[in-house]
């Protein structure tokens, strides 16, 4: 199995404070994080790390300079205690195509809407995605980023990632979508978690 998901668009890391866990993600790698840009209305911003190839991590967090929003912030930051690697999404070819297989496989990713955020440096990035129903986290959610340039390729810091994996209680219950969708993701037994590996000046550093 590989130790990187096909299909991998970026990781999500989340967090209540973002300014600290930005801080914190320099200290232990060396590498400071670029700021993403704001999700208006939804009440939350994003700091981004290249993990190589096509692939990134997002840093996401509470915007102290939005008002919150009537419904929790995205990703369950509103919960959280600390950062936490809550999902990660996949990107594949054709996006509807995926959906359809998937369904047809017996798993439904979900509908898919339509989303944007504008750059710092003004640039509008819009994308569509599927918001995933399992509640774990560990099946990933589909991206399509259509004419907007990838994240990735928009000279972001890097570190490259060397492995991802997880574990859930019952593995074999997050294998079946995960096949459904065409990806996979090591997993072992224990509480619901995943975790990941970089390439830092410091040395491998890991996440989870």
């Amino acid at each position: 199995m590989n130790a990187i998901p096909p299909l991998l668009d970026h990781l999500v890391l989340a967090t209540p404070d973002l300014a600290a866990t930005v801080a914190e993600f320099t200290e232990r790698t060396g590498v400071v994080p670029a700021p993403g840009g704001v999700h208006v209305e939804l009440g939350t911003r994003n700091y981004l790390v290249s993990l190589g190839s096509s692939s990134y991590l997002e840093i996401i967090g509470p915007d102290p300079e939005q008002e919150a929003p009537s419904d929790l912030h995205a990703f369950g930051v509103d919960g959280l205690t600390g950062p936490r690697t809550v999902t990660w999404a996949i990107s594949p070819p054709d996006l509807d195509a995926a959906v359809a297989a998937a369904r047809a496989r017996g798993f439904d990713p979900g509908p898919t809407y339509p989303m944007s955020r504008r750059a710092p440096g003004g640039t509008l990035l819009e994308w569509r995605l599927t918001y995933t129903a399992h509640p774990s986290g560990l099946v990933p959610f589909l991206i399509d980023w259509g004419r907007s340039v990838h994240p990735s390729a928009s000279g972001l810091p890097v570190t490259p990632l060397v492995e991802v994996s997880a574990t859930a209680p019952d593995p074999d219950e997050i294998r079946a979508p995960l096949t459904a969708l065409g990806t996979e993701l090591r997993i072992g037994e224990g509480p619901v978690g995943i975790a990941f590996t970089v390439k830092t000046p410091k040395g491998p550093v890991t996440f989870d």
